[in-house]
């Protein structure tokens, strides 16, 4: 590749942005339960409820300790709980509680604004083109992490 690349310095301008943006809309629509960065992990959870703080750091990218400070903070808040795993007493489950679970619908309405104003401009073709070269781009690079 002979060509200057810039897709790594895009995607640290598009993270920074968005992550203001998001936390913009948040106020905007009033929602003051959850920040920005524990939105992303109680959208991990409103997907798929009960899971060890290793699969939600896989899914969300974030370094355990970093991961481990967050969950503390949203259990004094009341988003989650930890549960021991019934199978394996070694392992803790993360939990949604009832109060957090009911968010997810204020969540969805501002992830939705972010996806209007991420693909404007976007036909459907070149969305799907675009989020497949993302997730190549994210799967070379947890495979260079592992």
């Amino acid at each position: 590749m002979n060509r200057e690349t810039r897709g790594g310095f895009y995607i640290s301008q598009i993270k920074q942005l968005s992550n203001r943006i998001f936390e913009r809309l948040l106020k905007e629509n009033a929602i003051e339960d959850f920040n920005g960065a524990q939105g992303r992990i109680l959208f991990v959870l409103w997907q798929k409820d009960n899971l060890t703080i290793t699969e939600l750091g896989e899914k969300t990218s974030l370094a355990k300790t970093t991961l481990t400070s967050m969950l503390d903070r949203m259990a004094e808040q009341g988003h989650i709980q930890r549960n021991q795993d019934p199978r394996d007493r070694r392992q803790t489950l993360i939990t949604l509680t009832p109060h957090a679970k009911a968010l997810s619908k204020n969540y969805d309405k501002v992830s939705a604004q972010m996806n209007q104003l991420f693909y404007k401009g976007f036909s459907d073709e070149e969305i799907y083109q675009f989020d497949n070269m993302l997730a190549k781009v994210l799967n070379n690079l947890k495979h260079y992490e592992e």
